[in-house]
């Protein structure tokens, strides 16, 4: 009877810890693939004029390209975190952080032009904001 108890228990607390390694894996495979879904945000392409490089915007991803059009940065590809899309006063607003590059980025759509207002966030570095042009 003991250990007929003792292996139920055992394997009560093996398919626990199971379901806890499967839920914790399934909860960080989803942070590493968070899906990016701009939902109401202007899809198309913007010069960083600072840099040189176009921000393209498309239905599922954000790319950074050069002026020959080559990818330098794939966010799909990227671990991004608390990635939102909303509508407030100044316009419609993107936010999102990205563990590969270490930086907090916001992008502003404002009402009134066609241009994007990017700020970018790093840690122990200046605060970077640019007005972007549609291209």
């Amino acid at each position: 009877m003991y250990v007929q108890s003792t292996l139920a228990f055992r394997l009560g607390l093996t398919i626990l810890i199971l379901y806890i390694v499967r839920g914790v894996s399934y909860a960080l495979a989803l942070l590493t693939a968070q899906a990016i879904n701009l939902g109401s945000f202007p899809l198309g392409k913007w010069l960083d004029p600072n840099w040189g490089a176009y921000w393209e915007f498309s239905t599922n991803n954000i790319r950074i390209l050069d002026k020959d059009g080559n990818v330098y940065f794939d966010f799909s590809k990227a671990t991004i975190r608390d990635f939102k899309v909303s509508v407030e006063k100044e316009g419609v607003v993107m936010t999102f952080s990205c563990d590969e590059t270490g930086k907090t980025y916001k992008f502003t759509k404002p009402l009134t032009n066609l241009n994007i207002i990017l700020e970018i966030d790093r840690p122990n570095q200046e605060h970077y904001k640019v007005e972007m042009q549609k291209q």
